[in-house]
């Protein structure tokens, strides 16, 4: 299970950042920093959504690495369990009191494979993707070693261009196999399209989804008519949600980065042509930065750099601010445009990270603050689990 932190052991500023109860403004930076307000609102909202279209969500762990918040989400958005990516990362989920983990992508080297067919034996529900058969034979062999039953999803490239099949005739055949293979459970579809997520217009995004949504239909009728009826369907995200949950196909969400938001999601478009980080959902998920220079008039120089992000989707944007603009980073160093020197040396301001997902990989705790002190530390639980 997942232990409470024992904070009377850690010492702010080398073991941690913050300790509950200290003001916010004596934060240690660079951090990372949860607006427990927004982030709350952001999972309530998703699982009255969830609810009210009759489908189940399984929120991504590999967007937050955290079992704090995963139980949140279940707790606050009734969300049904995890999906997350890696073997080591199920396990942390697993480990930590989550009971319905999927990975949703596939298993193959044979060490990795007979951890998978361990986990259920610490009382959760286990489901793994397959997309080739050979897939199913070295799941089956694992399973039955250990006494245990996985779960399995065949899974569709419907136009992510990565992993899985591409036509009805192979999603058929592999179900069956999976179907006729003694410690499998043939559990359904896995069908995410994450090529059109950030596109920013919702038009476009609609369009990559009917194609998406015509191929499993198709899928489900298939298996359907050689009595495999898929228990579940499952996919979405952030940027696509809503066409999922109208289909009348898909039965399970996989939103993310919902819940926190980062700047490049925040870009695309809703259907009335408005950003989806000024009304469908806040940022609550923060680098907490300080000025450390301003040697040059023009330019504050802060220490969130390379080393507390991800700038792979763009460099972060600085919250609630339109005076100043982060234009550059190196390891240990943020340049800040500050042409009217308005920012001071030991001010702190939070950052928007261009990308969630990976920033929090970098970092080992969540400072969650409310009413400006210091709520909740949480660990990153499951930070470098990639194998």
């Amino acid at each position: 299970m997942n232990a409470p932190v024992n904070f009377d052991k850690l010492e702010v500023g080398f073991d941690v950042p913050a300790v509950p109860g200290m003001d916010e403004a004596d934060i240690q930076t660079p951090c990372l920093v949860l607006d427990l307000d927004a982030l709350e609102r952001n999972i309530k909202k998703m699982g009255d959504y969830a609810k009210a279209h009759g489908m189940r969500h399984r929120v991504h762990g590999k967007m937050h690495k955290s079992v704090d918040v995963a139980k949140l989400q279940e707790r606050l958005g009734g969300a049904v369990g995890v999906c997350c990516q890696k073997v080591s990362e199920a396990e942390v989920f697993v480990r930590g009191g989550i009971k319905d983990v999927l990975v949703s992508n596939q298993v193959r080297d044979p060490r990795k494979i007979d951890r998978l067919a361990q986990l259920p034996k610490l009382g959760s529900r286990i489901i793994v993707c397959v997309d080739d058969v050979d897939n199913v034979a070295e799941l089956s062999a694992a399973a039955q070693k250990h006494r245990t039953t996985l779960e399995v999803f065949v899974e569709i490239d419907c136009g992510a261009g990565r992993c899985g099949v591409t036509t009805s005739q192979d999603v058929v055949a592999i179900a069956k196999a999976i179907d006729a293979a003694p410690g499998l459970k043939f559990t359904g579809i896995q069908a995410y399209q994450g090529a059109m997520q950030h596109l920013d217009s919702y038009e476009a995004r609609k369009e990559k989804l009917d194609i998406a949504i015509e191929m499993v239909d198709s899928a489900v009728k298939a298996l359907t008519s050689v009595g495999l009826e898929p228990e579940l369907v499952s996919g979405g995200g952030t940027g696509s949600y809503y066409f999922e949950s109208n289909s009348g196909v898909y039965n399970e969400l996989q939103c993310g980065s919902y819940a926190f938001m980062d700047a490049d999601y925040g870009r695309i478009l809703d259907k009335d042509g408005k950003r989806i980080d000024q009304g469908e959902w806040e940022n609550s998920f923060f680098i907490l930065t300080q000025v450390m220079s301003h040697a040059k008039a023009d330019k504050a120089i802060c220490d969130a750099g390379l080393k507390a992000q991800s700038v792979d989707s763009g460099l972060p944007v600085i919250y609630g601010r339109d005076d100043v603009k982060y234009i550059k980073c190196s390891d240990e160093h943020g340049v800040i445009e500050d042409t009217k020197g308005v920012l001071k040396v030991g001010e702190k301001v939070r950052l928007i990270p261009g990308h969630c997902d990976p920033t929090a990989n970098v970092h080992d705790w969540y400072v969650g603050v409310r009413n400006g002190k210091v709520e909740t530390v949480w660990p990153v639980s499951a930070r470098g689990k990639a194998y």
